[in-house]
């Protein structure tokens, strides 16, 4: 029986991986990969955690070659200062709920760290630096995947009712949804502005992981192993390369296509992570702090975006 259901999940797992790449639909990909998660066991978790990571960086790499540099140098320099003060607020009230829910600290923490700047990304970087254990990781990844799966599938609705244009909704994007996967994945759906915005502002967010880890490695006076994220830069230079060299389109519009895919199949396999086990470690209380500050940091930074204070 055993390995009749192993083999049932494993066709499962290949046929709704077709399924996503064919439609090519982010919130799809996300919501067949949370079904499989729930539903099955999957047979290649080490490997999906492992390979979801590299095959974002390399997609976000190959949106780049759709982007023009001039819309990123702008958009990134005016999210600069929001996304200073965003983080910087973020922390300090994600830090104050973790105290008033009796949140153990580490989590607390990292809950708060990962909704600040990026998500995971942020977790996997500053984790080791304050000493959380396996335990602690896996609560606080836990709690920001479940709210960042649901941000992809919502925020487009919200954008649409209430009449965001392409750039207010890539900026709140950036500002209010954890990952970078599904960043791009919302603002891909909501349009290519939304898309040069969001991804932009959300990568100019992600290298404040390196300043996060320093100086939580100077409170904690630890050592701290910095894993910078190459692939912005990697990223700015595809976006170079397409606007420099603009015989190359064709070419560059292939390239971007290929990424699309990419950034659709990891969607999927963050999906699969999520499992009933996973929802039964985060527990009430982390989740409850993350699902307050994530609402508050949202619902924040859409009613400045919509009057006017918050805009590129």
């Amino acid at each position: 029986m055993r390995i009749l259901a192993r083999m049932l999940s494993r066709l499962v797992f290949f046929l709704l991986l077709l399924l996503t790449v064919i439609f090519k639909s982010p919130p799809l990909a996300l919501a067949l990969g949370l079904g499989f998660g729930l539903g099955f066991s999957n047979p290649y978790a080490k490997q999906t955690r492992a390979f979801s990571k590299t095959l974002l960086q390399a997609s976000v790499v190959g949106l780049g070659f759709g982007m023009n540099l001039r819309e990123v140098l702008r958009a990134g320099s005016s999210g600069f200062v929001y996304t200073a003060l965003s983080i910087a607020a973020t922390m300090i009230l994600g830090v104050a709920l973790g105290r008033w829910l009796k949140v153990e600290r580490t989590p607390a923490l990292l809950i708060s760290v990962g909704t600040a700047i990026c998500g995971g990304s942020a977790i996997a970087a500053v984790g080791p630096v304050v000493g959380a254990n396996e335990e602690e990781m896996s609560v606080s990844l836990g709690a920001v995947f479940i709210l960042n799966s649901i941000a992809l599938l919502i925020f487009p609705l919200i954008g649409h009712g209430f009449g965001l244009n392409e750039e207010q909704f890539g900026l709140w994007s950036a500002l209010a949804i954890h990952d970078t996967s599904s960043v791009v994945g919302a603002t891909a759906k909501y349009g290519a502005a939304a898309l040069a915005v969001g991804a932009t502002v959300k990568l100019a967010r992600a290298l404040w992981i390196a300043p996060m880890a320093v100086g939580t490695a100077l409170v904690k006076r630890r050592e701290a192993r910095i894993q910078w994220p190459w692939f912005i830069l990697l990223f700015c230079v595809a976006a170079m390369i397409r606007t420099w060299l603009p015989a190359g389109k064709e070419a560059f519009d292939i390239f971007t296509e290929v990424a699309r895919v990419g950034l659709t199949a990891t969607l999927f396999l963050i999906g699969c992570g999520i499992s009933k086990k996973t929802l039964q470690t985060v527990g009430v209380r982390p989740l409850a702090q993350g699902v307050i500050l994530w609402v508050i940091v949202g619902a924040l930074s859409l009613a400045l975006i919509r009057i006017g204070v918050i805009g590129l």
